[in-house]
Parts: C-alpha cells; sequence; structure tokens
C-alpha cells in the first residue's frame, strides 16, 4: 500500500521550516487557531497537483517549496504513470517536489524529473483522496454524486456504461453526418451540376493520352511543308548530284573517288586500312542519307485541308486544357477523379437514407444500454444508501436516513430523446440519469438534497461514512481530512473518531482536528506550534506522546494543559480509544 511518509515545508504561509512526519495508521494534526494546521493540507494540494497561489509564499521569501516522499509498490498504476513521465524510484519511494515562486511561477519535479503539474494531478487520483470545505462543496453537485454512485457500483455500471458510451459516440458521428449532407444539400446539387457540364465537355471531344503532343508536331510540319520539302531537295542533291548536270560535284561522287583511290594501297600499311573502312562506312551512310531524303521530300505535301482539321482539333483541346488542366494528360486525370466524386455525390441520397437508419438503429440500442445503465444505478444506489445510512447510526445519527433520486428529464420530443421506462428522456453521454443524493436527517422529515438538509456537523459526517462506504469497494491508499469535525461535539466527535479510526485499518488517514475526541483516536498525534515570531519552524512540528500527548488534548478540552479535570478527561479519552482498537 503506498504510504506518505513526510512532507517538508519551506516559506509557505506561516511556515518558515517544517518537517511533517506522518504514520501508515491515523495521524491527527492538532494545534491552537492560526498555528499553521492547514498549511499541512494547503502543501499536500500542491504537491498533488494544486492551485499555485503566489499569495502563499511567505513574506520575504522568494519561493515557497514543499517536498513530500510517497512509497509505492511496484507495478501499481502511481508507480507506472510516474516511470511514464521518467520519473525513478528512490529505494521503493516517489519523491516529489513543488516550487512556487513569489512571482506566481510554479516547477513540478517527480522523481528527479522536472514534469508538467499534470501529470501530478494524475497521479492525486491514484494516491490521496482530499477532504476539506470545498471538495465538500463539489461532492454536493449532482454531477460528482452520479460519477462517486458510478466509482461505488464498479463493474456493476462500468460494464453497462462502457457499451452505451460507445453506442453514444457512434450516434453522434451518424447523426453529425446526417445533419452535415442535409444542410449541404444545394451546394452538394450545385457542385454535381458544375461536374456532370465539365464531365460533358471532356467526353464530348473525347480527347486520347497525348494526343495533344502528336498534333503540335503534326501542325508545325504541315505548317513548314513547302520549307521541308526544298530543303530535303536541295540536301538530296548536294549528297548524290543533279542527274541533269553530268558537271556537277556531290559528295557521294568525292567520297567515292576517295574510297577507290585507298583502296589501292590499303594492304601496305594497316593504319591506312583501317582509314579506308571508314571512308567505305561512310559511303554507305551518305547513300542511305540520301534515300531518305529522297523519300521524305517525294512523301512531304503541303495539305491545307489537313492543317486545318489538325488546327480545329488543337483548338478543341485547347479549351479543355484552359479549364481542366495543364495538359490532356491532367485533363484525362480530372475526369476520372470527377467522375468518381460525382457517384459519390449522387449516392448521398442513399447514403442519408443509410445513415438515418443507422441512427434510428443506434438510438433504439442507447434505449435498451440506458435502461440498462438506469438499473443498475439504481440497484447500486440502494446498497450505496443503505451502507452510507449504517455508518451514519454509528456517527450519532442514528435516525438519519441517506438515499439516492435516480431520476431522468422528460424530452421535448422523441426525436430529442430516447425511450427510458415508457418515457422520452433527455440522454447524454454519461446516460439519462441525474442522481442525487438525499438526506432525512431524523424519522418523519422530507429527504431533501444534503446541501440543503444537513447542517455543518452533519455534512462533514455524511461525507466521512461516504468515504468509509468507498473504503471498502474503492479504496485510495490516503485521505486526508480538513475539518470534517466542523460543528460536531461530545458523542458524536468520538464517534468520528472512531470512524476515522476504522478507515485507518485499511487505509493512512490524516486529519487536521481541533477536536480531542478524533485526536484521541489517532496512531500518531502530530503539534503544530509558532515560534514567538509567530511563524512555524523546524522543530515547530513535533510528535506527540506520553505526557506530552495528555498535555495537548487536555489544552484542546479546556484551553489549559495543566487543569486536572482535563487531565483526566484526556487520559479516559486516551484509553477509550486503545480499548475500542
Amino acid at each position: 500500500m503506498s504510504v506518505l511518509e513526510e512532507m517538508r515545508i519551506r516559506s509557505l504561509g506561516v511556515i518558515d521550516d517544517a518537517v511533517v512526519e506522518l504514520s501508515p495508521g491515523f495521524t491527527a494534526v492538532t494545534g491552537e487557531t492560526g498555528a499553521g494546521k492547514t498549511m499541512v493540507v494547503t502543501s499536500l494540494g500542491l504537491l498533488l497537483g494544486g492551485r499555485a497561489d503566489p499569495a502563499l509564499v511567505r513574506v520575504g521569501a522568494k519561493a515557497a517549496v514543499v517536498e513530500g516522499r510517497i512509497t509505492v509498490s511496484e507495478g501499481d498504476a502511481a508507480a507506472l504513470r510516474a516511470e511514464e513521465a521518467g520519473a525513478e524510484l528512490d529505494d521503493g519511494a516517489l519523491l516529489i517536489s513543488r516550487t512556487v515562486s513569489a512571482e506566481g511561477r510554479s516547477r513540478a519535479h517527480l522523481g528527479g524529473r522536472s514534469v508538467p503539474v499534470g501529470v501530478l494531478t494524475e497521479l492525486a487520483d491514484e494516491l490521496v483522496a482530499v477532504h476539506g470545505q470545498t471538495d465538500q462543496q463539489g461532492l454536493l453537485k449532482p454531477a460528482r454524486q452520479r460519477g462517486a454512485l458510478d466509482r461505488y457500483a464498479g463493474d456493476g455500471v462500468e460494464v453497462p456504461h462502457a457499451k452505451y458510451a460507445a453506442a453514444y459516440r457512434r450516434l453522434r458521428a451518424v447523426a453529425t453526418e446526417v445533419e452535415e449532407l442535409t444542410t449541404r444539400a444545394r451546394e452538394r446539387a450545385q457542385e454535381a451540376d458544375l461536374l456532370r457540364f465539365g464531365l460533358n465537355e471532356v467526353a464530348a471531344v473525347e480527347p486520347l493520352p497525348g494526343e495533344d503532343v502528336e498534333l503540335a508536331a503534326e501542325a508545325e510540319r504541315l505548317g513548314h511543308a513547302e520549307a521541308l520539302a526544298s530543303a530535303a531537295s536541295l540536301a538530296h542533291t548536294a549528297l548524290a548530284g543533279n542527274p541533269e548536270d553530268p558537271e556537277s560535284v556531290d559528295a557521294t561522287t568525292v567520297v567515292a573517288a576517295a574510297g577507290q583511290a585507298l583502296d589501292g594501297v590499303r594492304a601496305h600499311d594497316p593504319a591506312l586500312a583501317a582509314l579506308a573502312d571508314r571512308v567505305g562506312e561512310i559511303s554507305i551512310l551518305l547513300a542511305d542519307v540520301s534515300g531518305e531524303l529522297a523519300g521524305y521530300a517525294d512523301q512531304l505535301d503541303a495539305d491545307p485541308v489537313r492543317l486545318a482539321v489538325v488546327e480545329e482539333r488543337r483548338a478543341a483541346l485547347t479549351a479543355l486544357t484552359r479549364k481542366y488542366g495543364e495538359d490532356i494528360a491532367a485533363v484525362l486525370a480530372w475526369a476520372q477523379e470527377g467522375a468518381g466524386r460525382l457517384t459519390e455525390l449522387e449516392g448521398d441520397d442513399e447514403r442519408i437514407g443509410e445513415l438515418t437508419a443507422e441512427r434510428d438503429a443506434l438510438r433504439a440500442e442507447l434505449s435498451v444500454l440506458g435502461q440498462a445503465l438506469t438499473d443498475a444505478r439504481t440497484e447500486a444506489a440502494a446498497r450505496f444508501a443503505d451502507a452510507v445510512t449504517e455508518e451514519l447510526a454509528s456517527l450519532a445519527m442514528p435516525h438519519a436516513r441517506v438515499s439516492f433520486a435516480v431520476r431522468q428529464t422528460e424530452a421535448a420530443d422523441e426525436a430529442s430523446g430516447i425511450d427510458i421506462g415508457g418515457r422520452s428522456v433527455l440522454y447524454g453521454p454519461s446516460g439519462a440519469d441525474e442522481v442525487e443524493l438525499l438526506l432525512a436527517p431524523h424519522p418523519g422529515a422530507q429527504p431533501r438534497p444534503i446541501a440543503k438538509g444537513a447542517s455543518g456537523g452533519e455534512l462533514s459526517r455524511v461525507m466521512l461514512a461516504v468515504e468509509v462506504v468507498f473504503a471498502g469497494s474503492a479504496p485510495v491508499p490516503t485521505y486526508l481530512f480538513d475539518e470534517v469535525d466542523a460543528g460536531v461535539g461530545g458523542k458524536a466527535a468520538v464517534e468520528v473518531g472512531r470512524r476515522l479510526a476504522k478507515l485507518a485499518k485499511s487505509a493512512q488517514v490524516v486529519v487536521v482536528t481541533h477536536l480531542p475526541q478524533v485526536a484521541a483516536f489517532a496512531d500518531r498525534q502530530l503539534l503544530v506550534e509558532k515560534t514567538v515570531d509567530g511563524s512555524v519552524t523546524r522543530s515547530g512540528v513535533t510528535v506527540l506522546e506520553g505526557e506530552d500527548r495528555v498535555r495537548e488534548l487536555s489544552r484542546m478540552l479546556a484551553g489549559q494543559e495543566d487543569s486536572e479535570t482535563a487531565r483526566a478527561h484526556a487520559e479516559e479519552l486516551l484509553a477509550t480509544a486503545r480499548a475500542d482498537g
């Protein structure tokens, strides 16, 4: 079990420098009013990610520092979360520190590593349950009460809640998509019309891949046909000669003469023979080029009709590339993508029908799951209320009864609700139930919300009873109570001490109290004292034992440490507490 071993507090409020040593069982923190007892609660709150208020920093100090040492079991949730944050355990203990500067800056360290304050907040849920006046106010809210009931119910509520939450998330996603498709119907229709127009334009032209490139080359050739034919003819004459001019000199004749000159002597020198071969290759190449030039010139024909056809086709392709892509390849890609999008848009009506059917089916499923969740909460509420009522009987409230109101709010229409118990009711991510804790403090009293039906002392005892019941179902390693005994005295105070001692058998309990009846049941009692200058120093937080503890209990009883009557009463309280233990 995790245990908060000690805290060191420096420059926080009235505390200059003090160490608070805690025990695994029940620790009571006492002292005169204004001595700084509440700073213990404040310090632990800072260690657990509470709000950093620069007003807490002691006057004249640059920063307030709180350090804590908590033993944790290897493999438990707190240890695993700390390791995820990069923290290291120190001989099985987790070291936590929080620094608050006078300027308001805050830093947190966990296991030797700097961490965001949020990490400490996450650890708080696993390590400590803090109960002070502000925490009680939080538990008075119906939403928190529903969470408390669900936590008590365990798997009985958690299993149907998980199924309900999954169906709820899917319903919200489907409903959002239906709404989006419906509200965007006009936009989708306009988009579909534009796509149809464009696809029809492309289909009317029927472009082929690469057609624009081929037509551009053909247009260039047809546009310069005469110049190309003339150039080919001149080149052919230069290579093969002019049959009508026997005196003309051509390249083929000249190269042939060169070859004949070399052939006569090539046998006498291999180097010359190689050159003769190359001249022969040139002669062959000239003959090939000359023949192709002749064929090109014969086939090339200026065709104005074909040129007009080509240019017309190119104009049609250009009209497409101007709208749908930089070239025909891009136009064809757009057309393919547009056809897919048009199919999607044209299928939206069918999609809306499918989603609407799924939405209706999910709402019907939520009705079944919501009813199961309501039934599970109602059953758990009865058990929880009976257990808390039994605890209240032990806290000097024998005639009080606690109950839970599990109810729902009627929906304005069927479309906005789900069916629970034959009624259309509002629903949310946690179901359709509103949960409120009610208290009837005495027979004949009407159950009322605890915020309205309980006095300060009764409210403190109800909260303690709730926590004792929780300890049996969802225990937290450490409980810290501040002013849980507010408005309580006499026999009721003794019973509060007795129940805190019972809770301490399964968890660590730290209580800041002004009641000797409560402090007497503690396994360890710490006294917070101011020095003459009004501060709490290292020696200002001491563990009381023997005669010192009797003297402090006497002071708490009568305001006088040396009153014989108070001493006798203090010793009687301690004896009663030991006998119960």
